[in-house]
């Protein structure tokens, strides 16, 4: 029998503000969208924690039984600077300034983005549909809306026309926004588009001169809106009415909103059961920004090469220390708490690596079946993580118990231990076992402050040919000390 039926999930649903039971639309199947990247440059560690958010949805739904359709989208079209209707390409920008093909663009960081998932251990989705692969099903769409009296064109592009919709359907009703306080709350447009009223969203755009990617549409050569693309991915994989849609709590609005409306302007009929909002990252209790330095790459992690972290970290350490915030919940990103998830998790795989040389007994002090069940109850109240890995660790104190012959364990109890506890490990939590050399980074760490300090000694006494010749062998194996006033701290390549 399928797990997921003696499993009831409950789902945060942020269009009803409240958890509500899991029951896809056809029993054993789920459809699931989410947001994918815009592909303009190096993907942001605040998406990073999204995606693996949804990885492990994506993960545990499987682990359940369910057969999962997964469609995450490229956005590699459409997408102009500030999210809005006017102003540049993002992609067509990043072009323009390097002097390149904006598919040279799209190329870099798609391979940026999948090498980054990939060092994370990310599930590659069912689907990767690309917005530009799906232009010709998007003139479908505006073709319908325009039909219905819904959008309108104007000079070869087109809008949605939000005040129209809501006579009948109600735009807001994800962000509990409401038309008439939009109203109030925009500035007067003094002419400057061709926009009917300021909340209306563009459905196509029509290209100027100097606009490198278009297409041919019915209205002009122009390019879709942002919005538009997700909706056509969407549907043309999942259908009209799917399961779950997923994205970063920022695309809650306009983005997700201007999806239900063109769906159910197109279909009439709401797109989506359940909607997902993973919130936001920032790092050392401040928003996370290039121009302000506050800011990291996910693979500085991996090299320890940036001055907010005083150490290289295994990207399933940085997974686990994501996964131990809920995926609701705002997640500071800070050193201390790097080095913190180091510990826990050498510490789980430490007592995953005892389970095998456990010694069985007769009966079991311990109750196995309650203790899994529990592991399954934090995954069911809408995929609590971090309650999850609470629950791993009591697995880990008992582990340790019975090998200091303090509790006991039959061999059937045994079994259900060892394959529940690595299965929520490596299967839902998607961490890795990490090899001797990686694990043994507090060792390297340890011989390397040594090294600093003799360093430091050195300069002290004006031996700076030592001090010197210390800082570059250290370099020649790929351990970089970087002097600042603070102190010396170090990265590995």
């Amino acid at each position: 029998m399928s797990l997921y039926k003696n499993q009831q999930i409950k789902i945060y649903n942020s269009l009803s503000g409240e958890k509500e039971l899991f029951k896809p639309i056809h029993e054993g199947y789920v459809g699931l969208y989410v947001c994918g990247p815009t592909v303009y440059s190096n993907v942001h560690l605040g998406n990073v924690r999204t995606f693996m958010s949804f990885d492990v949805v994506f993960r545990y739904l499987k682990h359940l039984d369910y057969k999962v359709r997964y469609v995450r989208n490229i956005t590699d079209a459409g997408h102009l600077e500030n999210d809005a209707d006017e102003g540049e390409d993002r992609i067509a920008k990043k072009a323009r300034l390097e002097a390149i093909e904006p598919m040279e663009v799209v190329q870099r960081y798609t391979v940026d983005f999948h090498n980054i998932l990939n060092a994370f251990n990310f599930l590659p989705p069912s689907i990767e549909p690309t917005a530009t692969g799906h232009i010709i099903e998007q003139i479908e769409i505006i073709k319908s809306i325009l039909d219905k009296g819904l959008a309108y064109e104007v000079n070869g592009s087109v809008y949605f026309d939000v005040l129209k919709y809501n006579e009948t359907k109600s735009y807001g009703i994800l962000s509990k926004r409401k038309v008439e306080d939009l109203i109030h709350n925009t500035r007067q447009l003094d002419g400057q588009t061709d926009k009917k009223n300021p909340q209306d969203f563009a459905l196509w755009k029509k290209a100027e001169p100097q606009h490198i990617m278009r297409w041919p549409s019915p209205w002009s050569d122009g390019f879709p809106g942002w919005h538009l693309e997700c909706t056509a991915m969407s549907t043309k994989y999942l259908g009209e009415h799917f399961d779950i849609h997923g994205g970063g709590m920022d695309l809650k609005f306009p983005h997700h909103e201007c999806e239900i409306a063109q769906a159910e302007a197109c279909n009439d009929e709401p797109p989506v059961n359940y909607w997902m909002h993973a919130n936001m990252l920032i790092m050392n209790g401040k928003k996370m920004a290039k121009s302000t330095g506050n800011f990291i790459l996910p693979n500085e992690i991996f090299t320890g090469n940036n001055p907010h972290i005083t150490k290289s970290f295994h990207p399933s350490v940085a997974r686990f220390f994501m996964l131990q915030a809920h995926y609701r919940s705002i997640l500071d990103f800070t050193n201390d708490g790097l080095l913190a998830a180091e510990k826990g998790f050498n510490k789980l795989m430490e007592g995953i690596h005892n389970l095998d040389a456990l010694k069985i007994s007769g009966s079991s002090s311990f109750d196995v079946n309650a203790w899994q069940q529990k592991c399954y109850d934090a995954m069911n109240d809408d995929f609590n993580t971090p309650i999850l890995i609470a629950h791993l660790f009591e697995a880990v104190k008992i582990i340790n118990q019975i090998k200091e012959g303090s509790a006991s364990i039959s061999n059937a109890d045994l079994t259900t231990l060892k394959n529940t506890l690595k299965s929520f490990t490596f299967d839902i939590l998607g961490l890795t076992h990490v090899s001797e050399s990686a694990s043994g980074t507090d060792q390297l760490s340890g011989v390397v402050e040594i090294l600093i300090n003799l360093r430091k000694e050195a300069r002290i006494n004006k031996d700076f040919a030592l001090s010197d010749k210390i800082r570059d062998e250290l370099l020649e194996i790929g351990v970089q000390l970087k002097d600042g006033k603070d102190g010396t701290t170090f990265s590995t390549n």
